[in-house]
């Protein structure tokens, strides 16, 4: 008979982590909520973040830096949700049900509603670098300063400011092209 195994979770000062979570959890909420979407995907991202942390807790750093490892790991997580969700729907053009080449063609006259638009706008921004990825969210969804995003991504408001511009004129070219138009 095998003796019982024991997994041992790190030690946790339970009143640190719940400080903590309520400090911030409506930043990760409302970080993965605008990468997302969808309240139930912000709550599972809030779920994620919060339970890596725990995890990785002595891994993590002075309280100073938590709100950027918070921001960060919110936005990461639903990235990788929404890439997730981006290649499980993924389903070639001839299995389609009703699929013919003249409805693979672009619509010259083609307009996106408002919902078709932000749906779009998640997709793309989950096929960017994690770097851009990140810069965009937090400038573009959670409306930061370039000086803030620079501390948060632990880089320069030069390189926030590169990253940002070459980012919107990537998203500008690819919409232009979901549209029709001339990319």
């Amino acid at each position: 008979m095998h003796p019982a195994v024991e997994f041992k979770q790190p030690d946790i000062d339970a009143n640190v982590m719940e400080k903590v979570f309520h400090k911030h959890h409506a930043l990760v909420f409302r970080s993965a909520y605008r990468v997302t979407g969808n309240a139930a995907d912000a709550e599972d991202v809030m779920q994620t973040v919060f339970l890596r942390l725990v995890r990785k807790q002595d891994s993590i750093g002075t309280a100073d830096g938590m709100e950027s490892y918070l921001y960060r790991a919110a936005v990461n997580a639903a990235l990788d949700l929404v890439r997730a969700r981006q290649r499980s729907r993924n389903v070639p053009v001839e299995e389609t049900p009703g699929a013919s080449v003249a409805d693979s063609r672009p619509n010259q006259d083609r307009t996106l509603a408002a919902g078709e638009i932000r749906e779009w706008l998640r997709k793309a921004v989950a096929r960017l670098s994690p770097t851009a990825a990140e810069a965009f969210v937090l400038r573009y969804f959670e409306d930061k300063k370039n000086t803030e995003i620079a501390r948060i991504l632990n880089t320069t408001p030069a390189t926030v400011a590169v990253t940002l511009h070459r980012t919107r004129e990537r998203l500008e070219r690819e919409y232009r092209a979901e549209l029709g138009g001339i990319s």
